[in-house]
């Protein structure tokens, strides 16, 4: 759903699903895909602001996805600030956006309130400005040079809530204004009144005299520099208040720093009312994103239902290969009719690449997507709700655990039948193939007839086991045969049979009632490029054991 075998998400659910603009949109989204709904009041509030949003003519909703663009990842950034880990131009970002969203949010509030009718979508926009009000005021008392340079000293454009930092700088104030008025004594002492500090290299506070009036400069005084024309120099007065001065800007520094954390200590204080605030925005992102893709790709409004446990699809479609196909008319839909009380379990039979994996897969798709409120690619749908979706398929090992890929199988199994109940969906492909053919039948007929008789699940059951489609006449009920549909040539032959050649399919893809004798594996080894010969000598050796099983079965 997630991700495909490959690791990606391209060609997984939610890629099919995510055109959100957010990165907190784009988070809930594959949380809503990994954690279905399973209340139906939910889920049906979900898709009527989805139908809204589809076919609403109201302007406020264009409005509303445009302030989703280009926004920072608002959901980190408040955690950031919350654990105090933020800098000054990332709380300046966070907090200026939360700002400006609640500003445009209330401008359009007259809108939401006339122009919508969705509950959910009502309910999310509403609450939200108000949710973001708080951010303003923390935004107003911050000086946004100061912020964006990350200058804390100048961070807090008023010091009413600092008394610290205030007495701090009146101290450093009080210093350079002493300093200011040492020039008057300086001057006297030079005999010169238009004299004034200078800087150099980052040295305050210094007077340069000419060299040639150097004897005038009393002997207590500091050189600290010179040149050919002029020395510089600092009075024992400058010296002390300098060195003063100083530690009262390293003290700010500190005093800065401290209140910077009781600010985000206080701003953090706000963390779990602005979380839902941006996930109320994250919310709406995953909306638009689910009614985009119904637009495109043309899905229905699924029924949903609480008390029935029933799957019923007209048409359904695999969103993820119609999606890769890019041409939806590409892709053979088919039905499904799944039923708690009625006939609840499906035996899939045909050809190898028929397209069996594809089309039970399609159903758990379907099903997903119905109970995380998004409409789905059918041209009318059913569902009830579902406890869980059990899934058995593929091959693999576990090495490290000592189990062979049989051991998996069955220990995948296991825990299915453990598990599943009769309000569950339950998705077995080729149960038992991992030994030999009568074990593998015996086990796979077991845990079918268990799950028909016992569970009384939803069951969706591929095989390429004959003897499995007799369930359907010991509980005709509950039980239905299908295939994948084909088109099979025959293949011509010398008259002694020896130069056979496999039969050639023509998959249809298309799923009709009824069992399919065959699995036509060697029209596969066709397809994978076996040697020819290979292939001529695996058709003879296929019909001959043919021959001798059905010797057997009329002798008995």
């Amino acid at each position: 759903m997630l991700k495909t075998t490959t690791g990606s998400v391209k060609g997984s659910l939610l890629w099919v699903l995510d055109h959100t603009q957010t990165p907190f949109g784009k988070r809930l989204l594959r949380k809503w895909v990994s954690q279905p709904l399973k209340s139906v009041i939910d889920i049906q509030a979900r898709q009527e602001a989805v139908a809204e949003i589809l076919c609403s003519e109201s302007s406020v909703l264009p409005s509303l996805q445009s302030l989703l663009t280009r926004l920072p990842d608002l959901e980190r950034g408040l955690g950031s600030i919350y654990h105090k880990k933020c800098s000054t131009q990332e709380f300046y970002l966070i907090t200026s956006t939360l700002s400006r969203l609640s500003a445009e949010l209330q401008a359009l509030m007259p809108a939401i309130q006339s122009q919508l009718s969705s509950a959910l979508l009502k309910n999310l926009l509403l609450d939200t400005p108000q949710l973001l009000n708080p951010a303003h005021n923390f935004l107003k008392v911050l000086d946004e040079k100061a912020a964006k340079t990350g200058n804390k000293t100048e961070m807090f454009v008023d010091l009413t809530d600092f008394p610290v930092i205030r007495n701090r700088k009146e101290e450093i104030q009080s210093v350079l204004s002493d300093i200011m008025e040492h020039r008057r004594e300086v001057r006297l002492v030079l005999k010169n009144p238009s004299l004034d500090y200078t800087t150099v290299s980052g040295q305050q506070f210094l007077i340069e005299v000419k060299n040639s009036m150097s004897s005038i400069v009393p002997a207590d005084w500091v050189k600290v520099n010179s040149t050919k024309v002029v020395g510089r120099y600092h009075t024992p007065f400058i010296v002390e208040e300098h060195r003063r001065l100083q530690q009262l800007r390293e003290q700010l520094v500190i005093d800065c720093n401290h209140e910077w954390i009781n600010f985000l200590q206080l701003f953090g204080d706000l963390y779990y009312i602005l979380k839902k605030a941006v996930c109320h925005l994250a919310t709406m992102d995953c909306l638009f994103s689910l009614a985009q893709v119904a637009k495109e790709n043309n899905y229905c409004r699924p029924e949903i239902l609480e008390d029935k446990s029933q799957i019923l699809i007209m048409a359904g479609k695999h969103p993820v290969i119609t999606s890769l196909m890019g041409d939806e008319d590409q892709y053979v839909p088919n039905d499904t009719h799944l039923q708690g009380d009625g006939k609840r379990a499906m035996i899939i039979t045909g050809p190898n690449m028929g397209g069996k994996s594809s089309y039970i897969r399609q159903v758990a798709l379907v099903t997903i997507m119905a109970q995380l409120g998004s409409f789905v690619p059918a041209r009318e749908a059913s569902v009830g709700i579902v406890d869980g979706i059990y899934v058995r398929m593929g091959a693999s090992d576990n090495i490290s655990r000592g189990r062979s890929t049989f051991m998996e199988e069955l220990v995948e199994a296991s825990d299915i039948l453990a598990r599943a109940t009769s309000r569950s969906l339950v998705i077995l492909d080729e149960l038992g193939r991992g030994t030999s053919t009568h074990d593998g039948i015996a086990i796979a007929y077991a845990a079918l007839e268990s799950f028909i008789r016992d569970v009384k699940c939803m069951t969706l059951f591929v095989t390429h086991y004959p003897p499995l489609c007799e369930l359907e006449h010991l509980y005709p009920q509950n039980v239905g045969n299908y295939h994948m549909a084909f088109l099979l040539n025959e293949p011509e032959s010398t008259s002694d049979g020896e130069e056979m050649q496999p039969e050639f399919i023509t998959f249809l893809y298309q799923l009709i009632e009824g069992a399919a004798a065959r699995s036509y594996g060697l029209n596969v080894a066709r397809l994978a490029e076996i040697p020819e010969s290979i292939l001529r000598t695996a058709a003879f050796k296929s019909k001959e054991l043919e021959a001798l099983v059905n010797s057997r079965r009329y002798v008995g």
